[in-house]
């Protein structure tokens, strides 16, 4: 393809390395360039809108130029555009979002620590797994489990954690003492005549004699989304999460709750701890923190992870980790807003009264001759395109299926996103009723068109 000199699109690859991209069909197809948003709606540098239905990159909950959220950026930063928490130090932004975090936590949580990423934060909970059971005397307990198909960033030990293949495929990835159990999807691996509630004490078993193999007392953390993200919209089965704290509590394994995607509304609840009934030692946060208007990242931690920190500190004489950025007093202030527009707007009954619409759509969509499984909860879904519907078995990954769905529907104005042959819905929490139909109107047709097409290519 050749494009204008000077143009976006040529500047865009003369100079840009982009994430989850292919770099060399890039070089060829170019960048889908966006200049502006307002409301769920972005526009393409020819000014052509687009409902954003993935809300970004699932984050941007009160979706684009609130007015609020821009003011008090501004404000913030003619008042202090920096200072950090180093060596003791803080400002009222940082102590005001800590108080706030702590006010609404799902659980009961003693300290907040900032940072700018979800990955970031993650990174900083397996740290602090393995400095906390050093202060606690027990060297050999730093194992930590993850799942199949699980998502928790891109930095080397967050990245060691994720359960994707391409995010550790040629990076030399995990890292040592980083495990994978089941992924707890039933859909996929559930077996012929096994419950859903037989298939999570399945998953439950397995994490057992994998604790049990590797030794109870070298298994220190366990890692998990309440509705796995970027690994298809997995919705756990029932009794899943009860049957896996169990083991966790029967081993002294601490459970570390990755929030990042479902936090702050999107499963329905403030908190997706809240609706699977989880007990976490620690929590990671991000993305709708701040509807993603400035990068910001929390992890709480439980009154005894933070005095067995405090141990191990008094011990050395530091706390030796820190971001430079990290608590940053604009980002901050954004993500004090955000939670206050979040409670004024009743965003949680807001979601719980549109849900049902995005939810029964999805489950319509479902009988389409292309889609396996329609699934999701709150505003987050996802639609599993498959070959054949009764045996599940999929399409050729090199087929692109989930792509030509994804490339429909955004020709037709609707940005969604395909992992491999999943298309994800996660709107901006501001989404009405009306818009939701438009986008499932729109992805009806994509499917449709994706269908012609197959059938054309006699690729059944």
């Amino acid at each position: 393809m050749n494009f204008q000199p000077n143009s976006l699109a040529a500047r865009d690859i003369a100079s840009l390395l982009h994430p989850y991209t292919n770099l060399k069909t890039h070089q060829e197809d170019g960048p889908f360039v966006v200049t502006r948003g307002d409301g769920i709606y972005v526009y393409d540098d020819d000014g052509k809108p687009y409902i954003e239905a993935m809300a970004g990159l699932w984050c941007t909950a009160l979706g684009f130029g609130n007015e609020r959220l821009v003011e008090t950026a501004a404000s913030a930063m003619r008042d202090l555009p920096f200072y950090h928490g180093f060596n003791g130090k803080s400002h009222p932004a940082a102590i005001e979002l800590a108080e706030k975090l702590l006010q609404i936590s799902p659980v009961p949580m003693s300290k907040v620590f900032f940072a700018n990423s979800g990955s970031e934060a993650n990174d900083t909970a397996i740290k602090l797994v393995w400095y906390i059971n050093n202060a606690r005397g027990r060297p050999n307990k730093k194992k930590i489990i993850s799942r199949q198909k699980a998502y928790h960033g891109v930095t080397v030990a967050a990245a060691s954690l994720t359960g994707l293949p391409a995010n550790q495929r040629d990076f030399d990835i995990p890292i040592d003492g980083i495990l994978h159990t089941d992924c707890p999807h039933y859909y996929r691996y559930g077996e012929a005549g096994e419950s859903e509630e037989d298939f999570a004490s399945r998953c439950a078993d397995n994490l057992e004699q994998l604790i049990l193999a590797e030794g109870p007392d070298t298994v220190a953390a366990f890692f998990a989304e309440p509705v796995m993200g970027a690994g298809g919209v997995l919705v756990p089965p029932a009794s899943y999460f009860e049957k896996i704290q169990a083991i966790l509590k029967k081993y002294d394994i601490l459970f570390i709750v990755d929030e990042v995607i479902c936090g702050f509304g999107r499963t329905g609840n403030m908190f997706g701890t809240q609706t699977y009934n989880l007990a976490p030692d620690m929590i990671s946060f991000a993305k709708a923190l701040s509807s993603a208007y400035v990068p910001i990242s929390a992890l709480m931690v439980s009154e005894q992870v933070y005095q067995a920190m405090v141990i191990e500190s008094e011990k050395i004489g530091i706390f030796g980790h820190g971001y430079t950025y990290g608590g940053h007093p604009v980002a901050c202030a954004v993500a004090l807003e955000t939670l206050k527009i979040y409670e004024e707007w009743d965003i949680v009954s807001h979601v719980r009264s549109i849900s049902p619409t995005l939810q029964n759509g999805l489950r319509a969509l479902g009988e389409h001759p292309l889609v396996g499984e329609a699934r999701g909860v709150g505003l987050i879904g996802a639609l599993e395109l498959v070959r054949d519907k009764s045996t599940r078995e999929p399409f050729a990954a090199n087929l692109g299926i989930g792509n030509h769905v994804r490339l429909a529907a955004e020709e037709a104005g609707v940005i969604t996103r395909n992992m491999g042959d999943t298309i994800a819905f996660a709107p901006p929490l501001i989404i009405e009723d009306k818009q939701i139909t438009t986008i499932l109107k729109i992805v009806n047709d994509a499917l449709d068109e994706t269908f012609a097409m197959i059938e054309d290519k006699n690729l059944f």
